[in-house]
């Protein structure tokens, strides 16, 4: 029997999407297409069977404002958050300059880089930080779930079958010191997409009348890191920080890191690095 040919599918609506999902149960879901298309050198790519484009779904392309929320569109670009401005979190902004380069993200959109299948991508450490929420939809019904039960591994996101990421919802709330650091990697050779030894890590303080109210540090990547237990036992105190009191939170801290799933000596120094030079910032 001859090869079946390729199909792609341009659904106008999500009603339209999941009755060609329903008929092609293979079919494989495409954004900016970036992920299908890394490490494919040669001049013919190779797809899957069936391909439900997204592009024509116009709900999946807005972006609204509230009060308390930021709501975005899975199909938006990395580039369009961008130009937002001082509207998006400042850390989010921070770790979406941080992915490739201005033609990359005018293709990568911010569902795909939330939905790789392999590893937590650039997004995941931030989202969780911001506790955002992403809008999961099948043909029947609708969902809600966290960033952080999204993200949790190991496995891939938590999607079921036939369901699509349509929108993040992200909290509005002030950080006064909020910073991202992103981490290269070495790839292993016989896996050139998955990135062992990278990932990013985000620091956020929320301070009032020189109290530290608030702290979050989270790291993804081959793994989704937090302590929230070394996290509270800074909540409260009067800043700049005693230095008993950030030794005591870095001592946690390196016992964490010490236990925790991290392949490679060099990360686990990376992240204790940045985490100590954030907390020595709040410091006298």
């Amino acid at each position: 029997m001859a090869d079946l040919h390729n199909q792609v599918f341009f659904p106008a609506a999500l009603p339209e999407l999941f009755s060609a999902w329903n008929r092609f149960p293979n079919a494989v879901p495409f954004a900016g297409g970036a992920e299908l298309l890394r490490n494919q050198g040669k001049h013919i790519f190779k797809l899957p069977q069936n391909i439900l484009s997204l592009e024509r779904l116009g709900e999946l392309h807005r972006i609204t404002r509230t009060e308390r929320y930021l709501e975005i569109g899975a199909m938006v670009k990395l580039s369009e958050i961008i130009r937002l401005g001082k509207t998006v979190p400042e850390v989010l902004t921070q770790s979406l300059s941080n992915i490739a380069n201005p033609p990359v993200r005018n293709l990568i959109t911010i569902g795909g880089n939330i939905c790789n299948p392999v590893r937590r991508q650039d997004t995941a450490a931030p989202l969780i930080a911001l506790d955002a929420r992403y809008e999961l939809r099948t043909a029947y019904e609708t969902r809600w779930v966290s960033a952080s039960r999204f993200s949790a591994l190991p496995g891939p996101p938590a999607l079921q079958p036939q369901e699509l990421l349509t929108r993040i919802r992200i909290p509005l709330e002030e950080w006064q010191y909020s910073l991202y650091k992103k981490f290269a990697g070495q790839c292993p050779a016989n896996v050139p997409s998955v990135d062992e030894s990278g990932g990013g890590v985000v620091f956020m303080a929320r301070i009032q009348k020189d109290i530290l109210t608030d702290l979050r540090i989270v790291f993804a990547g081959q793994q989704v890191l937090r302590d929230k237990n070394s996290e509270s036992t800074l909540a409260g105190k009067q800043l700049p920080l005693d230095r008993r009191e950030a030794g005591h939170f870095l001592e946690l801290w390196k016992t964490f890191l010490s236990g925790a799933p991290i392949p490679g000596f060099m990360l686990r120094s990376k992240l204790f690095n940045f985490v100590e030079s954030c907390i020595l910032n709040l410091s006298d």
